[in-house]
Parts: C-alpha cells; structure tokens; sequence
C-alpha cells in the first residue's frame, strides 16, 4: 500500500464513488460533500438506532449537517461563476 491508498479500514468507513456528471471544479467538489453528507447521516442513524444518540440529538445533528450541506450548495452551484481574468493583449513585436 503506497501513501496515496487510503487504508482497507478507511476504504470501509469511508467509501467515496466514482463521479460520472458534468466536470468542473465545484460540482466535484459538491459531490465529495454530499458523499460525506450521506455517510454522516448513515453513522448518526447508526448511533441512534444503537442507543447511543437520543432521536432528538441525532435529529440536530442530521438537521446541522443538512444546513451545511445547503451552504455548500449554495457556495459552489448556485453561486454565479467568476469570469475569467482579463488576459493582457498579445505582444507582436517580442
């Protein structure tokens, strides 16, 4: 296993897919967001169905998560994309 592998446990805590839509930039990055949003929510539904977490923390936490989520969205997708920087006119003579 070289350094770039995340280990067999971490590959099992954490999987991550493949992302087959539109590529730029924020999109990728809105789905790694949402891949970890789900997980998150699975661990918390985990924790409650367990015992471990009471049905109203696990709610918080889940509503908390849903809030970032949302934050992220709204600073990645429907934030209106910069335009590109002014490049300075080509130069003939060099």
């Amino acid at each position: 296993m070289t350094d770039n592998e995340p280990s067999p446990r971490n590959n099992f805590l954490f999987p991550r897919s493949k992302y087959w839509g539109e590529f730029t930039p924020q999109q990728l990055a809105f789905n790694a967001n949402l891949q970890e949003f789900a997980q998150r929510v699975s661990f918390v539904c985990n924790l409650e169905t367990g015992g471990k977490m009471s049905a109203d923390a696990a709610y918080n936490e889940i509503k908390r998560l849903w809030k970032d989520l949302k934050k992220s969205k709204a600073n990645l997708i429907d934030a209106e994309a910069a335009p590109p920087p002014e490049l300075p006119p080509d130069d003939p003579q060099s």
